[in-house]
C-alpha cells in the first residue's frame, strides 16, 4: 500500500495545504529544512530558512465550505506545543538564525488552492524569550 493510500481525507487535505505553503515559501527564497518534524511534545508542519530566519510554520487547511478561518484552530495549547517542539529542534541543530513563528491559512476545494495567506510572527512567544 502506498503512503498516500493510507492517509485519511483530513491528512490528504493537510498535505495539499502544506505542499502549497512550501511552494510559496520556496518561491520567496526560503529553503526547506524539515517537514512534519515530530517530537513527543508536538509537531511542526514546516521548518524553513532564509538568510535571516529559521521559520517554524503551522499550516492549517480548510475546505471552501468551512465556517471559520483555518487559523482559529491554533489555540494557546497548540502554540505551546509548537514552541516546545521548536526549542527541541533548536537544541538538536546548530542553526544561528533568528527563530520566527508563522501561520499559513489555506482554503482549498480539494483540488485547487483558493486562498493562501502567510502571517509572519503569528503569535507572541515572549513568555519563552529566555530560550530565544
Amino acid at each position: 500500500m502506498k503512503k498516500s493510500e493510507s492517509r485519511t481525507p483530513a491528512q490528504k487535505k493537510g498535505d495539499i495545504g502544506e505542499d502549497a505553503a512550501l511552494k510559496r515559501y520556496i518561491e520567496n527564497g526560503y529553503t526547506l529544512v524539515s517537514r512534519n518534524y515530530s517530537k513527543r511534545c508536538g509537531e511542526i508542519d514546516l521548518i524553513i530558512k532564509n538568510g535571516e530566519y529559521i521559520v517554524f510554520s503551522e499550516v492549517k487547511t480548510r475546505s471552501e465550505r468551512a465556517i471559520e478561518r483555518p487559523v482559529t484552530a491554533i489555540n494557546s495549547k497548540k502554540v505551546g506545543s509548537i514552541v516546545k517542539t521548536a526549542m527541541m529542534f533548536l537544541s538538536e541543530n546548530d542553526i544561528p538564525l533568528q527563530p520566527r513563528f508563522d501561520t499559513v491559512e489555506v482554503i482549498s476545494d480539494g483540488k485547487n488552492i483558493l486562498m493562501l495567506e502567510i502571517t509572519e510572527n503569528a503569535f507572541d512567544v515572549s513568555e519563552f524569550s529566555s530560550v530565544f
